[in-house]
């Protein structure tokens, strides 16, 4: 509860915060930080844990459909779902946002899932939240928040 609590509290100050003095990231900051998140989406969706899991920091927590998970439990009991689902689904992402405050950053995006999962039909709507930090190896990904519903139709 403590990790979770000092997460929302970062990301909170963070999206509160008055970007005067925080210009938008530099386009070539910009592009690493987005270059994080499309290399883990697309480690997942080429089957690569261990790429996948190399850009999640050591403390990074995921969070999905109301859980909490660390690091080490995801890579022990969710990555490899992740995976699965990845190649069996054609997905659209599109970046919505991304903002910087020194060494860290969060970028916020949307997607369309389509395909078939255990023999039923997906199509969803997506949002997810990255956060991530700098350190000397470059940047990481420290949170992970997905939300899904099911697409309306009309």
């Amino acid at each position: 509860m403590g990790r979770m609590f000092g997460i929302v509290a970062i990301v909170g100050a963070l999206w509160g915060a008055p970007l005067v003095g925080h210009a938008a990231p530099a386009a070539a900051d910009s592009a690493a930080i987005v270059g994080v998140t499309a290399a883990f989406h697309g480690a997942l969706a080429a089957g690569d844990s261990v790429a996948a899991l190399a850009l999640l920091a050591d403390d990074a927590v995921v969070i999905e459909g109301g859980d909490l998970e660390t690091r080490a439990q995801y890579a022990a009991h969710h990555v490899g779902a992740d995976i699965a689902f990845a190649k069996a689904m054609s997905e659209t992402r599109i970046v919505k946002g991304v903002r910087q405050a020194g060494d860290a950053a969060w970028v916020w995006s949307t997607s369309d899932t389509r395909g078939n999962w255990r023999g039923n039909l997906v199509e969803s709507i997506g949002a997810e939240l990255m956060v991530l930090a700098r350190d000397s190896d470059g940047w990481r990904i420290r949170a992970i928040h997905w939300s899904t519903h099911r697409r309306q139709r009309p």
